[in-house]
């Protein structure tokens, strides 16, 4: 993982393999961004007029390279567009400088030692700019034989603005670190070929962190779903070699005073199971865990930033394969609810673990429940690939939800959860189907979770299916394959809750 310093060194004086310094668009003209003077003195003032000579505009996911002049002791100059600068007495938007410093560590990669002197206007920033490198050095090699010679992920950031004896600069990078390793461990989990996770696998290592970070962890084995009555896990789990597992991962605080369960489809290959995905559309279907990878992420995160809220994540974790066992449409599963399911479509499997999970989850009367998956190719259609749906059974919590992802950087869209829909799940044979109508496909397995949910529990349903996985370019601190998506709003809302706030 990349090692992150705050220096009170001058950004002149640090010796660095690079300095990353931002600029900025004010109407036609290029401006060098707050951070940066010293920089732009050793240019003699010409800084912003080179690069634009070099063709730089200051848009943001823009960078420039150029050899530093005497003066300064690193050799290379980054610099990184922040798109439009603010108005006066105004600051960059943490987002910015967070995407800034992601492009920074990609642009980097190979290198040893960065200095960023990025604007720092408050903690906030810091802690911002923090982030978006550590996240932006992400690399995933763990499967490649040829690792040892290549390049590695820019190894160090230097913070340069913060200030390290200032309790809330230090706080905010402590924090910055603390999440984006568990970002990573998530984007880990999500890359990691399916022959290499299973659910038994997965349970291991959510039983190492756990161990490693003072958490207790419980798994529930296949002959445990069974006695426990686990219908809807068990039956997606039925075609496969790979028993299923239910994992519970508890963190309690001794001043807590609220409780927030957070619950994740893990479904470590989807094949569709019967209801067979046609090629093309199986391919990435490693990720359709990072729900439990991002839950998994959230409750180390809360562990390791020791937030006065018990945080319990609840991992539903299944293999779904085509085989003789496997569950067949039409059948009918009995939930652990005790509900019966009339399985129209195999695909339609992570309601099914969910459902399960919900359950569980609701027994044990947390003041929230959020639950978080790569449900629906639906929620893609509406929202695309960058951004997850918030649906709950309350719209004050789904409101709160929605500005908390806005808060931390993550795009979302408020989704309803029209009560018409419900009627489409109607079945002949059982209580409920796992299909409704077409039209409205995301809302419709929305309505189906909500089922499974405790009376007077509020509740809220992240699709998370079109940001989970990013099969594009990479971009600001965005790498390609798995995103970490949720994580970061999943841990701002445990830190709300444990500061009374929601």
């Amino acid at each position: 993982m990349t090692a992150l310093t705050l220096s009170t060194a001058g950004a002149a004086t640090l010796r660095a393999d690079a300095l990353v310094v931002g600029v900025a668009k004010a109407g036609k003209t290029l401006v060098v961004a707050p951070g940066a003077e010293a920089v732009d003195k050793a240019f003699d003032g010409r800084l912003a007029a080179v690069l634009e000579t070099l063709g730089a505009s200051g848009g943001e996911g823009e960078a420039t390279k150029l050899p530093a002049p005497a003066g300064l002791k690193a050799p290379v100059v980054l610099a990184v567009g922040l798109g439009s600068a603010p108005e006066d007495g105004e600051a960059y938007a943490p987002e910015t400088l967070r995407r800034a410093a992601g492009t920074a560590a990609r642009v980097l990669f190979g290198s040893k030692k960065a200095a960023f002197a990025l604007p720092v206007a408050s903690a906030e920033d810091a802690g911002a700019i923090a982030e978006g490198a550590l996240l932006g050095a992400y690399s995933f090699d763990a499967w490649k034989e040829e690792v040892k010679d290549a390049k590695k992920p820019l190894a160090e950031v230097a913070l340069l603005g913060a200030k390290p004896r200032d309790k809330a600069h230090k706080a905010a990078a402590d924090r910055a670190l603390a999440v984006a390793e568990e970002i990573n461990r998530a984007r880990d989990l999500v890359n990691t070929p399916p022959n290499g996770l299973t659910p038994a696998g997965f349970a291991a290592i959510a039983q190492a962190a756990g161990k490693e970070h003072g958490l207790k962890v419980q798994v529930l084995d296949e002959k445990a779903l069974a006695k426990g009555g686990y219908g809807g896990i068990l039956g997606v789990g039925a075609g496969s070699e790979n028993p299923p597992r239910l994992v519970k991962v508890t963190y309690t605080h001794p001043k807590a005073e609220k409780s927030l369960a957070l619950v994740g489809k893990g479904i470590t290959y989807d094949s569709g199971g019967i209801s067979l995905k046609p090629a093309g559309h199986n391919e990435t279907m490693k990720c359709d865990m990072a729900g439990a990878a991002a839950v998994l992420a959230t409750v180390v995160s809360a562990a390791r930033l020791g937030l006065e809220v018990n945080v319990t994540a609840w991992l539903a974790l299944a293999e779904n394969m085509p085989s003789g066992s496997a569950t067949r449409p039409g059948d009918v599963l009995r939930m652990y609810s005790g509900k019966t399911v009339e399985v129209l479509n195999t695909d339609a499997e992570g309601r099914l673990v969910l459902a399960d999970a919900l359950t569980r989850a609701s027994e044990e009367h947390p003041d929230t429940i959020v639950d978080v998956a790569t449900l629906t190719g639906a929620m893609m259609l509406a929202l695309g690939n960058r951004t997850f749906g918030i649906m709950a059974n309350d719209d004050e919590f789904r409101t709160s939800l929605h500005e908390v992802a806005e808060e931390v950087g993550e795009q979302s869209w408020p989704m309803p959860l029209p009560a018409d829909l419900r009627k489409g799940m109607d079945s002949p044979t059982a209580d409920i189907a796992n299909m409704g109508e077409r039209m409205g496909g995301g809302l419709v397995a929305g309505l189906f979770l909500k089922e499974f949910v405790g009376e007077g529990i509020t509740w809220a349903h992240l699709d998370i299916a079109g940001p989970a996985f990013h099969e594009g370019a990479p971009y600001g601190y965005t790498p390609k394959g798995g995103t970490g998506s949720s994580v970061r709003t999943l841990v701002r809302l445990a830190e709300l809750t444990a500061a009374g706030e929601l």
